[in-house]
């Protein structure tokens, strides 16, 4: 086949590439002859020239729930322009979605950290879903279930460890069990080892480049997702106070700020995100501050808020731990001095965090949301998914709290957690029977010496 013969083939399906078929045909001239280097340029160009054929398909395959109106809201919404329309399927599913996260408060740490899991899972199915339309391997044997098995293997290091320093006094009593415990990391890595094997197994080399983008796209989702939702576990165990209150934050400044953007938006916030506008932003953010100020000292009056979360070995699981609420929880006296003013007032020590709290959510809270926006925009879809009507996929109404969920651990861990106690018991517990007896001596020793044993 001759030079112009070869490039003709793929410049004839696309005009607009015209340019790119000059390039290509100065490659193929300079190497003179088609070796397998210019094969593989073949390959490559051919990608470019269908790349935009693709996103077509993944635009009218994807499913968008924004514009999805339930059977039974149908007939009520008839009438209204679409505008309406989609305002009220908002605001029932932010009823129900609202009311269901309360129910689940009720049923406790268990409950909440289930429904943390189940968000993870489907966030991350929703990012891959659009990684396999975009890079289509969806005819290689095994590549998807890769990928999810890539999710389990990180969830098992990640919370396997952590929870292993919560529960891990009834397991060091299973002989059997002592391995597992105490490699838990290396078991872990050998399990990610087998995972890469299968990957570099799995490899074609038609589809080289795609399989590579793909397995570091899996990579980034695990981030996004496992990562987030194992730091909103960790959060949990601080007291159920430090998940609610941040979560409702990112809540409300969403509601709020699609209100205020609704009814009073005039001028465009971002470029990534058209429909955002100031109006929206400023509106949304003062609610924010004022909403986690109420909600603070409301949920300050409930020890179940503001009490750890504990494995308890009466009830042989993990509860809330009765206690006294801690100095972050009771009302403390502060004194401003300001030249010649002084003023004396009273408050928890908890309200002025969560203004903190509240200043991220608003301020830097919405740019999760505007991240993925752009990320949406790139690849030409609305929404992540269907899950929720009027809203979109379950991803598209939790990017925001992804940045929330860091946030509010590095601000415990820099501002409010002490050390575990539970911890260091557990680690004691994995020492041999001589060095327990040698730290129990020393500890001995170190509390005697400071008149703490009488």
């Amino acid at each position: 086949m001759s030079v112009d013969s070869k490039v003709s083939k793929y410049t004839n399906k696309n005009k607009n590439l015209l340019c790119e078929s000059v390039n290509l045909r100065r490659k193929i001239i300079k190497n003179e002859t088609f070796t397998n280097e210019s094969d593989h340029m073949d390959s490559e160009y051919e990608d470019v020239l269908l790349e935009k054929k693709y996103i077509k398909e993944l635009t009218e395959k994807h499913q968008e729930g924004t514009k999805k109106v339930p059977k039974f809201l149908s007939a009520a919404l008839k009438g209204l322009p679409e505008r309406w329309k989609n305002w009220v399927v908002r605001l029932v599913f932010a009823i129900i979605m609202i009311s269901a996260f309360c129910v689940l408060i009720a049923g406790g740490p268990l409950a909440l950290m289930g429904l943390v899991i189940a968000i993870q899972v489907k966030c991350f199915q929703e990012i891959m879903q659009v990684g396999f339309h975009v890079y289509r391997v969806d005819d290689i044997p095994w590549f998807r279930q890769l990928t999810w098995y890539l999710l389990c293997i990180s969830n098992y290091f990640f919370y396997g460890e952590y929870l292993f320093d919560y529960v891990g006094q009834p397991l060091n009593r299973i002989e059997s069990l002592q391995f597992l415990i105490k490699s838990h990391r290396f078991i872990s890595y050998c399990l990610y080892l087998i995972g890469f094997t299968v990957f570099v197994m799995l490899l074609v080399k038609k589809y080289n480049t795609r399989q590579f983008h793909l397995f570091a796209w899996a990579h980034v989702a695990i981030l996004i997702t496992v990562m987030q939702s194992y730091l909103l576990i960790r959060n949990i165990f601080d007291g159920l106070i430090w998940f609610i209150t941040p979560s409702l934050m990112i809540i409300m400044n969403d509601i709020m700020a699609y209100v205020f953007g609704f009814f009073f938006g005039r001028t465009p916030l971002i470029k990534l995100s058209p429909k955002k506008t100031w109006e929206g932003y400023l509106g949304g953010g003062i609610a924010t501050v004022v909403f986690g100020s109420i909600l603070s000292y409301f949920l300050l009056q409930y020890p179940y808020f503001t009490c750890p979360v504990d494995y308890s070995e009466d009830a042989d699981r993990i509860v809330i731990i009765d206690c006294t609420p801690g100095y972050l929880y009771q009302t403390q006296e502060y004194i401003i001095i300001i030249g010649n003013f002084q003023s004396i007032f009273n408050i928890q020590p908890f309200v002025l965090h969560s203004f903190s709290l509240s200043i991220f959510s608003s301020v830097v809270g919405p740019f999760g949301g505007f991240f993925a926006s752009g990320f949406k925009r790139a690849f030409k879809i609305k929404d992540f998914g269907d899950s929720i009507p009027g809203h979109g996929g379950i991803m598209d109404r939790f990017d925001c709290h992804v940045l929330m969920a860091t946030f509010v651990y590095v601000y415990i861990s820099s501002f409010i957690r002490d050390v575990s106690p539970q911890k260091i018991l557990t680690q004691v517990y994995n020492l041999k029977l001589e060095e327990q007896l040698s730290f129990y001596y020393q500890l001995e020793n170190f509390l005697a010496s400071k008149n703490l044993l009488n």
